[in-house]
């Protein structure tokens, strides 16, 4: 069976590093190989995608996966501060349940792509992939 296309390089911006374990994991599992830079605050995902602070050589990631609920700056400050930057980038929400994400997604629905549930389940993952190269070319 052919490996599915992957994106490039990931940024995850996820604040639980048990989380960022399983996502590697489960990235892994369902044969993406991207290269995964993930970060833990909302202001380190800011100088991530505007090439700034610690990480002026950071590359332009092809996907960005954001935890809503993170420390200080939540997941919807982060996309207002980088709309510019993350216009023509997917970006997939990641929540601990979708059913209070509803409300807090109303506002930032237009720059989201997808919104997903942790734990992340290798297959949906590899499907919601595909489907956002696929719209993306």
């Amino acid at each position: 069976m052919d490996s599915p296309n992957c994106f490039g390089t990931l940024l995850l911006i996820e604040d639980n590093p048990g989380d960022v374990r399983l996502i590697r994991e489960t990235l892994k599992e369902g044969r993406l190989d991207p290269t995964v830079h993930a970060v833990s605050a909302g202001s380190e995902a800011i100088d991530f995608l505007r090439r700034t602070g610690d990480y002026d050589d950071a590359p332009r990631p092809d996907l960005i996966l954001l935890d809503l609920h993170l420390p200080r700056m939540d997941g919807e400050d982060v996309l207002e501060e980088v709309t510019e930057e993350i216009a023509e980038i997917p970006v997939v929400v990641l929540s601990g349940s979708l059913q209070g994400a509803d409300r807090k997604l109303e506002g930032i629905g237009d720059q989201i792509d997808a919104c997903l549930e942790k734990p992340l389940d290798s297959d949906d993952f590899v499907e919601l992939s595909r489907s956002l190269q696929d719209s993306s070319h």
